[in-house]
């Protein structure tokens, strides 16, 4: 493979990453529209909360993660440019971007709460890591040698 064509890879995996994480900031409304997932976890580890507290709990963490995508998305428009424009530093931002978007889905997946559970129920942080895999795949292709014919 020669190293334009690893490039169009990446830019594809990261146009996909893009696509992830706009479903992965979405899914949490789509949550609160229809199986409440969110709300229930809330409940769950907080059986003492009013149902108005339950709902600011969902608010605020719709506010936070909508921010962190909104994040999310700035990073890959701003790295695939970099990628497609060719330039030097591409290849090391594209790597610090991966490393940072895989430690706020690990935290979003894995820190627990007060209440001793995780924060956000397992589909939703499973959600926020799908865009990381896409990123692993773009990091690869963009360090990956060109094999010589």
């Amino acid at each position: 493979m020669t190293r334009k064509h690893h490039r169009r890879s990446a830019i594809a995996a990261m146009y996909t990453g893009l696509g992830l994480t706009v479903i992965a900031t979405i899914a949490p409304y789509l949550d609160r529209a229809t199986t409440h997932l969110l709300a229930d976890h809330i409940k769950a580890g907080y059986p003492t909360y009013t149902q108005t507290r339950v709902d600011s709990a969902v608010t605020t963490y719709l506010v936070l993660l909508s921010v962190i995508g909104a994040f999310g998305v700035i990073a890959w428009l701003w790295t695939t440019w970099a990628v497609k424009a060719g330039k030097r530093w591409a290849r090391p931002t594209s790597t610090v971007m991966f490393v940072l978007g895989a430690s706020v889905g690990l935290t979003g997946l894995l820190t627990k709460d007060t209440s001793g559970d995780t924060g956000l129920p397992p589909a939703l942080g499973w959600a926020g890591m799908a865009p990381c895999l896409a990123g692993l795949l773009a990091v690869a292709l963009l360090w990956r040698r060109s094999r010589s014919v």
